[in-house]
């Protein structure tokens, strides 16, 4: 994998690059749709490329590994002939979903034991295994096994936490040194920078991930229940010491303003689930901000969502219309809401792309957030 930054914005650290692995390219800024179980939730693959423009999606070990399982993954070649998407993939490792899973799981050196949110049965995620499961996935960029602290932990478990997440790590690049790609062409593994809302740990974090010499770097831990504020300040904390020439992801990163603002202090990757999930109960992001479709006000509003439109769904429909599928449960609503908030989202990143190398970035960026964060 290899990554060119491509220009520099003077007055932020935003930067427009490109990412380069064995499925192709990937300008950023880039949105990343979550296709958390190998699909994105409400939209087909010819709706991703073609109407959304997506460069890359995700998958996720945890739910992949449960079900269809890594059997028959590598039967059939990987996730990329699984699901047809001939594009970039990246995998979560599952530290997330078994951060969420507190209730049913245990944590020690040897990895985490956990139950199924399916069926109940007991299994065990260790660095290792985390890296043959997604051997089998067959991503494109993988990341290492970490323990997601939760927001409001406090500092001695944090400290022991980042510290599990740094013995974790050394056996993720053991094992990825000690193994070779399933399907014919190289994997990148990230390393997961952790330490909660503490200065101190995330610049311990940072450091101790930076001398690994990756390809990339992700910041986990954020977006988990500290404030807005805490989060932009651990953000700036770790890019000051990440390398500067590898992409820097945030991990489930968030609202559109979360994105410019996470732009302008020097990230290039991103994923979230709020387009589609908050979609499919009704909220949708334009430019001009969010709308709820389920109020009565859209009821008789004959007017498209967004006239400039991102993609097809937005000129095709009105807001009566929609509103009326929502609120019928249709699952074209769905569908519709799903597509328009994706194809805005990775609008939203390639005028971000677009802004950073015609030098107006920032000016832009604050019009922007001032438009996003209202409701219509």
């Amino acid at each position: 994998m290899t990554f060119d930054i491509e220009d520099n914005d003077i007055h932020s650290k935003a930067r427009a690059g490109r990412i380069t692995t064995g499925h192709g390219a990937i300008e950023t800024p880039v949105f990343m749709p979550v296709g958390t179980q190998g699909a994105v939730k409400a939209v087909h693959t010819r709706e991703l490329k073609a109407d959304i423009g997506a460069q890359i999606i995700l998958g996720n070990t945890y739910h992949l590994y449960l079900r269809p399982g890594t059997e028959l993954l590598e039967r059939v070649g990987g996730l990329h002939r699984f699901n047809g998407w001939d594009r970039p993939i990246l995998t979560d490792s599952g530290g997330y979903q078994v951060f969420s899973l507190a209730q049913n799981r245990k944590l020690r050196d040897e990895g985490a034991e956990f139950r199924s949110h399916i069926d109940g049965s007991k299994h065990i995620f260790s660095p290792e295994k985390v890296i043959d499961i997604q051997r089998s996935i067959g991503a494109d960029i993988i990341m290492a096994f970490d323990e997601c602290c939760p927001g409001d932990a406090d500092y001695e478990y944090a400290r022991n936490s980042l510290s599990l997440t740094e013995k974790w790590l050394d056996r993720c690049i053991e094992r990825m040194n000690r193994t070779a790609p399933l399907y014919g062409y190289e994997q990148s593994l990230f390393p997961i920078v952790q330490g909660c809302v503490y200065n101190d740990l995330r610049r311990r974090a940072s450091e101790y991930v930076a001398d690994k010499t990756a390809c990339g770097y992700a910041i986990g831990g954020l977006a988990v229940g500290e404030p807005t504020e805490v989060m932009y300040e651990m953000i700036e904390v770790t890019n000051a010491i990440l390398p500067e020439d590898k992409p820097r992801y945030l991990m489930g990163v968030g609202t559109p303003a979360n994105l410019l603002e996470s732009i302008a202090l020097g990230v290039d990757m991103f994923d979230c689930v709020m387009p589609t999930r908050n979609g499919r109960n009704g909220q949708l992001f334009t430019r001009y901000g969010t709308i709820n479709i389920r109020n009565k006000k859209w009821e008789s509003d004959f007017s498209p969502v967004d006239p400039e439109g991102y993609s097809f769904v937005d000129t095709a429909y009105s807001k009566a219309y929609l509103h009326h599928l929502i609120k019928a449960n249709e699952i074209l609503g769905l569908q519709i809401a799903s597509i328009h908030n994706l194809a805005f989202y990775l609008w939203l990143v390639k005028e971000a792309r677009r802004h950073i190398m015609t030098g107006d970035f920032t000016v832009w960026k604050n019009e922007s957030i001032r438009r996003l964060s209202d409701r219509i």
